[in-house]
């Protein structure tokens, strides 16, 4: 490890022991919010709220509003409750001088005529499920976020602790490919606040959803909910998960913030009030990257920069109207350096890797408002994705005649979306609509192949195959409508909902005909006992294909014009175990039937394969006549907190096949068949925590490289070329790790200081990778051996091909600090 890191980290463990040595007083926090009633989103006055395992507890007022002032610091639950309504509980609330935490909590009615039994079972504080979604359906608290070991604060790497989410081929040790059970990465769709985000990841692959870093801030999130399947009919275009990620608001009683450091990034939040009568309250943040520092203290020839920035202001018009606006955005930069010390492994790096740069915002505002029976929300929102790729044959010495990748490609999306939510009689009913104008711009030159001539340069061997073209597609309009209602009978233990929706556009040839994509759910659950529930769905879920397939172009002509909308069918059914209200079981399994997927004209694959680099996904032709399967069975235990433990155990066994032009269905690249991960966290005295994680994913499929064609294109192209003959016929080893995370905390009179060690896979396990074709270099690095002496051909003919493949273990300690203020 370099000195600049040695110094780092020797610092802060100085400033770690002596502060563990010292002693101070008893200090007192907060914990303040508001408490709404779910079906209306009205104010509840009256509302109690208790600090578990004290006697400290207070009533909402007016306006909905609470405080809990002098709150000796430690961890506790919190139960919110009010006569007529189900009892909720935050769990994990960590408190402390610094921050004083603020919640939203929104109590069910509990007006039904049950037996006492069937009522306290129906309270389910750890239950996630809703009538709509009754099973696969997870949630995690901001705490859980935070304190993840191994999560550097990132969402993108927590989820993968949840049953089904796999992390792409090498366990997501270095991307964040967001993989549900089994479907491809941008299958996936993401909500904040009720406004679509498709960008949550820095360098993020188009027309995917993968990269390495993820963007949203974690001090914002009050909570995140994924739902793999029996998808609510609001959200469209999600063939595998719906992701909704829950603001908190900015403290209406004073101005707060915390300062946050570690070796790779630092970041400031800050929230407050922006009104004295408390109607007003803002949240901003700014994260700021060190990966380059890093990456050039360790030496390696790519140099990742990145910044973002993250704002929420809400303001509560009347107890009826509030209006909340929110904004993210990233700048991602990318650039290369030669190496100190040239190693086969850093130059194959360096001349592989392709030159990203980005930048991209969603902003949005939203209108809800309070009616009889129920609310309305209205939102406009909009993405701009600016994303540019060079990539040269030498990217450490790039010429404009070696130039082999240069895109230029901005996606935006203007988007109104309107919808009601009502309960009547019991019958929960909701209906809406939505419209979309989106443009997309492309100017794309790659050379796909280079033309190669024989050493005499007479005889062509390869003939040049170069994509060029600036795409001519015009902005256009995508519509959507959805309704879904839904009841409970038989004195309450059964539960049905129906949902449908349809959407269509404007460009594609049978784009507006909306019977094509007409989306029907049905989700059933029924109360065995007072702690077992049987729950049920199927329903057929449809995506239009990205922009990078709708605006592709070649003489000028949109070729992708006659695709189809994809489609998945789910099948899914399971038990959920209720034992008490902090500890929630789920035994499920499912099937997904796919059907249009896109296949690639050039090379005969599904797309479903591909994804995982930092190009484009979907700059080609392609037919959407791909199908394909994703089958299999997962457990899911998690325990919130009591007695100052909490946990998540998850086992998912499955399989995942797509087919190409063939029709053959074989493994897709997500095929780890089992994913298994186990999450605990210890509260101890004196404010230390102790959390470890362990991850277990199966051997990911590969494709090997055709050996004659990558010999001949290797020099072009820096990397050698798969052969699709035989797509995904070999399988790497099984990815494993372990992450430990400590934390100190010490409270003074106005600041809190967490400090942090998070170690990344701390017993050292091996990272299984691709072996990637190349050729031998001489002893110095400088250039490539031959087998006759000479310099090497430009059709690598004399050339000595060999593998390079790199398991080093990737252990990342880091060390950092929080400051609450």
């Amino acid at each position: 490890m370099t000195r600049l890191f040695v110094k780092y980290n020797f610092g802060l463990l100085l400033l770690f022991f002596f502060f563990s040595a010292s002693v101070f007083a008893q200090k007192t926090g907060s914990i303040s919010g508001i408490v709404l009633q779910k079906n209306t989103q009205q104010a509840l006055v009256g509302a109690t709220i208790n600090v578990s395992g004290t006697s400290i507890n207070t009533i909402s007022d007016s306006s909905g509003r609470f405080r809990l002032l002098n709150i000796p610091v430690q961890t506790y639950n919190v139960l919110v409750s009010s006569v007529g309504y189900k009892t909720s509980t935050i769990y994990n609330i960590v408190v402390s001088v610094g921050n004083e935490n603020v919640y939203t909590v929104e109590l069910e009615n509990n007006d039904n005529k049950l037996q006492e039994v069937i009522i306290k079972s129906n309270k389910r504080s750890v239950r996630a499920a809703s009538l709509e979604t009754p099973l696969s359906v997870q949630r995690l608290t901001s705490e859980e976020i935070r304190s993840n070991p191994g999560g550097d604060f990132d969402i993108s790497k927590v989820i993968q602790t949840l049953p089904g989410v796999g992390g792409g081929q090498q366990g997501g040790s270095f991307r964040n490919d967001i993989i549900i059970r089994g479907g491809a990465s941008n299958e996936n769709v993401f909500y904040l606040d009720g406004i679509e985000v498709p960008v949550i990841n820095h360098f993020q692959t188009q027309g995917s959803s993968g990269g390495p870093q993820g963007i949203l801030n974690t001090f914002f999130i009050e909570d995140v909910k994924l739902s793999s399947s029996a998808f609510d009919a609001r959200f469209d275009n999600a063939l595998s998960s719906v992701f909704q990620f829950k603001q908190k608001n900015g403290n209406a009683n004073k101005f707060q913030g915390n300062l946050r450091a570690s070796f790779t990034e630092m970041g400031l939040t800050l929230e407050g009030p922006l009104s004295k009568n408390k109607k007003t309250t803002f949240l901003a943040s700014a994260t700021r990257s060190y990966l380059q520092y890093l990456f050039q203290a360790i030496d390696l020839p790519i140099r990742p920069n990145y910044w973002d920035f993250q704002t929420k202001i809400t303001h509560q018009i009347n107890n009826k109207t509030t209006l909340t606006f929110i904004g993210i955005g990233a700048i991602d930069d990318f650039s290369f350096a030669s190496p100190k010390e040239a190693t086969p492994e850093k130059l194959y790096a360096l001349n592989s890797s392709v030159n990203v740069n980005q930048w991209n915002y969603t902003i949005g505002a939203s209108l809800k408002k309070s009616i009889p029976n129920g609310y309305w929300n209205l939102s406009l929102s909009r993405t701009s994705f600016n994303n540019t790729i060079t990539k040269f044959e030498d990217n450490e010495n790039p010429k404009p005649e070696s130039q082999t990748l240069d895109i230029v490609s901005v996606e935006n999306e203007n988007k109104l979306r309107f919808d009601v939510n009502k309960n009547i009689n019991g019958w929960k009913i909701s209906y809406g609509a939505s419209a979309q104008l989106a443009s997309y711009t492309n100017n794309s030159f790659a050379v796909i192949l280079k033309e190669i001539r024989d050493a005499n340069n007479d005889t062509i061997i390869q003939r040049a195959i170069i994509q060029n073209f600036q795409s001519p597609l015009k902005p256009f309009v995508r519509l959507g409508a959805f309704a879904q209602i839904g009841n409970r009978f038989i004195d309450n233990r059964l539960g049905v909902s129906f949902g449908i929706r349809s959407d269509v556009n404007t460009f594609t040839t049978s784009g507006m005909n909306g019977l094509r994509t007409l989306s029907p759910r049905l989700s059933v659950s029924y109360v065995l006992t007072n702690k077992w529930t049987w729950n049920a769905s199927a329903g057929i879920y449809y995506k239009i294909p990205t922009y990078t397939i709708l605006g592709y172009a070649e003489n000028n002509s949109l070729v992708n014009k006659n695709i189809e909308y994809q489609s998945s069918t789910h099948y899914t059914t399971g038990v959920e175990f209720l034992p008490n209200d902090a500890l929630r079981i789920t035994l499920e399994g499912f099937y997904k039937q796919y059907n249009n997927s896109p296949v690639s004209v050039r090379n005969g694959i599904s797309l479903a394969n591909l994804g995982t680099d930092f190009t484009l996904l979907g700059n080609e032709a392609v037919l959407t006549n791909g199908k394909g399967n994703a089958y299999g069975i997962e457990f899911f235990a998690q325990k919130k907190l009591t007695k100052k433990f909490f946990g998540i155990l998850s086992y998912t066994f499955y399989r995942s096949l797509y087919s190409g032009a063939n029709g053959k269905l074989v493994s897709s690249s997500w095929d780890n068949k089992h994913l298994l991960s186990v999450t605990w966290g210890y509260k101890f005295s004196h404010n230390w925590e102790l959390g470890l994680k362990f991850r277990y994913q199966g051997g990911a499929p590969y494709t090997p490289f055709d050996e004659v064609v990558s010999r001949v294109n290797y020099l072009s192209q820096g990397k050698g070329t798969l052969d699709y003959a035989n797509l995904n016929s070999q399988r790497l080893n099984g990815f494993n790790s372990s992450d430990v995370r400590i934390d100190k905390k010490w409270n003074f009179k106005k600041i809190t200081l967490d400090l942090f060690l998070d170690v990344t896979n701390w017993y050292v396990a091996k990272n299984p990778s691709i072996p990637e074709y190349t050729f031998t270099r001489t002893s110095d690095n400088r250039t490539f051996k031959t087998t006759d002496g000479l310099p090497i051909r430009a059709d690598g003919s004399n050339a000595i091909p060999t593998f390079v493949k790199n398991d080093d273990p990737n252990v990342r300690p880091t060390i950092g600090f929080i400051i609450e203020f």
